[in-house]
């Protein structure tokens, strides 16, 4: 078994964390989403490494039907997990809190603990996961999916 803890944003009500190990941005851990989403400047995305793989997606959530844009990160790095290529759908939106959702998805046999008091977010990887986690958004006649290989 392997544990590695963030710290939240004591000043936020939302699970939001920094991300040190990548490009310091920050994100929030949205129990509810399947696809991961980036809602920030789509320039800010770009300059990641992103790649654009398709141009207009619908997705369910945020309120609703919502297009967006599926991009593809070379490489994400949270805590002790790394992401390599991982698909993300690009949403701006006005009066955010972060530049990312994090889906539940992408935390398939793991452990998340949201440790409000202390402010922090306790992930546990049981022996047999992998570090490596494999994400992927495929769409299906116009309907997304997502994968997370692990």
């Amino acid at each position: 078994m392997r544990q590695f803890t963030l710290p939240l944003y004591a000043e936020l009500d939302r699970p939001v964390m920094p991300l040190p190990d990548w490009y310091n941005f920050n994100a929030m851990l949205d129990t509810g989403a399947l696809f991961p989403v980036w809602i920030d400047d789509e320039e800010l995305l770009i300059k990641t490494g992103a790649v654009s793989v398709k141009e207009k997606v619908v997705f369910g959530g945020i309120g609703g039907k919502a297009y967006g844009k599926l991009y593809q990160i070379p490489y994400f790095k949270f805590g002790d997990l790394v992401y390599p290529n991982m698909h993300i759908i690009c949403y701006p939106m006005e009066n955010r809190t972060c530049h990312m959702l994090l889906s539940s998805t992408m935390f398939y046999g793991l452990r998340c603990e949201i440790d409000y008091e202390n402010h922090k977010l306790n992930v546990t990887i049981p022996d047999g996961q992998q570090i490596t986690r494999n994400l992927v958004i495929r769409d299906s006649g116009g309907k997304l999916h997502v994968v997370c290989q692990y």
